[in-house]
């Protein structure tokens, strides 16, 4: 039997790809982080000593990883699964607030994506802040098609999809 890469993985199945968000979503942290360490340098400014100065540097640095922290664990633990058979999104909020969407790939209606992120048609499953839209969206389009999957490229080749099939019966 094969490695198993994630916790509920089915034993015929097989990782295609993961992917995760753009790191571009922990700049709140990091912008605090910058901030706290930026802050921890004040105290040399009233008592000029390099020993201050590198305690508060010191300080500051861990309340910087301690502000930045959380917003790197909701990144890296936030990942997008694409197997041979569905897509999972492992959502992680915090320490203990993780949230799993599980689909199907025959369930993936349409694949579009805009700079701003991607978005499947599925109902609102809608996916934000990717790094290289374009390249993802490649790839998920071309696991699709050898699932002998075809989505719609758009809500208006749908609707035009649709319009052409009800001529064809008529």
């Amino acid at each position: 039997m094969a490695d198993k890469y994630f916790e509920d993985q089915f034993d015929d199945e097989e990782v295609l790809f993961v992917f995760r968000k753009h790191p571009i979503v922990m700049r709140r942290g990091f912008i605090l982080a910058m901030l706290a360490i930026l802050l921890g340098t004040v105290p040399s400014l009233f008592k000029p000593e390099y020993s201050v100065y590198l305690m508060g540097l010191a300080a500051g640095l861990a309340i910087g990883v301690l502000v930045m922290l959380p917003g790197w664990i909701g990144w890296w633990f936030s990942v997008f699964i694409v197997t041979d058979q569905r897509l999972i999104q492992i959502t992680q909020r915090g320490l203990f607030h993780r949230s799993v969407i599980d689909m199907r790939l025959n369930q993936i209606q349409m694949i579009n994506y805009e700079v701003a992120g991607m978005q499947t048609y599925v109902g609102d499953l809608v996916i934000h802040d990717i790094h290289h839209p374009a390249a993802i969206q490649k790839k998920l389009l071309e696991v699709l098609r050898e699932q002998g999957i075809t989505p719609v490229a758009s809500p208006q080749a749908a609707a035009s999809q649709a319009e052409m099939t009800a001529e064809d019966e008529a």
